[in-house]
């Protein structure tokens, strides 16, 4: 297989250094030593959640940050922009196990420069790593040609309802297919119970749900058909 170019050296030749926000140990490690193995990256730096990452980028200075979506207690996208809130110009790679027709528009809209799904091959990683690095945008040609065509005024694609949720509702959505109660939802997210209730209520009324064991279910199924298809391969 072809691989991918080695990446522009930083100033002083020295290698890329790379901020992993991962919450699993063992992806953390594989990632680590995935990028350790070539010429021009490295990894500086690890993080499980947004505290800890905003804290590392203070720290380290990363070129980039390589951020998962489920993440504890938080969620990547809300560090993503929290970031640009920041004025931080720090470039963002996501990678995750969440299907990227859902989430990569999400990714960009919130300022990341790239989608990369863990069950993809390491070229395709690498490479997506340099590019994001080099100043560009590394997103696949399905996402890139339908952003192109909702841009021009040309007929979308069908939504899915679940494209519907807004990124909060997404959030809340996926943990309650992962079997959280309401009242966990509020510990986690650090909101208010009326408020997880307000947002399920707006979920029902957006996928035409009639009540809440009809959402549970629809959550449910949802999230195991995201895992059936992109099951993190493992990328190191």
């Amino acid at each position: 297989m072809k691989q991918p170019p080695i990446s522009p050296a930083r100033p002083g030749g020295r290698k890329a250094r790379i901020l992993l926000v991962e919450d699993h140990p063992i992806v953390r490690q594989g990632l680590a030593q995935l990028l350790g193995q070539t010429p021009d990256l490295e990894v500086c730096s690890f993080a499980e959640d947004c505290l800890s990452a905003l804290r590392a980028i203070k720290a380290e200075s990363p070129d980039l940050a390589i951020v998962d979506i489920s993440l504890q207690s938080a969620d990547g996208l809300e560090l993503v922009k929290d970031l640009r809130a920041r004025k931080l110009q720090l470039p963002v790679l996501i990678l995750s196990m969440h299907q990227e027709s859902v989430y990569a528009q999400r990714a960009m809209r919130a300022g990341a420069q790239g989608y990369v799904m863990k069950g993809e091959p390491t070229p395709r990683l690498l490479a997506a790593v340099r590019k994001v690095l080099s100043g560009g945008l590394s997103f696949s040609e399905e996402v890139t040609s339908e952003l192109l065509r909702r841009q021009i005024g040309g007929e979308p694609a069908v939504l899915s309802p679940v494209e519907l949720l807004t990124d909060k509702e997404l959030q809340i959505f996926r943990l309650i297919g992962r079997g959280h109660a309401t009242r966990e939802i509020a510990e986690l997210l650090h909101r208010s119970v009326k408020t997880i209730e307000a947002h399920r209520e707006n979920m029902k009324l957006k996928l035409g749900l009639k009540n809440s064991p009809q959402l549970v279910r629809a959550a449910v199924e949802w999230a195991a058909s995201e895992g059936r298809a992109a099951p993190p391969a493992s990328p190191r």
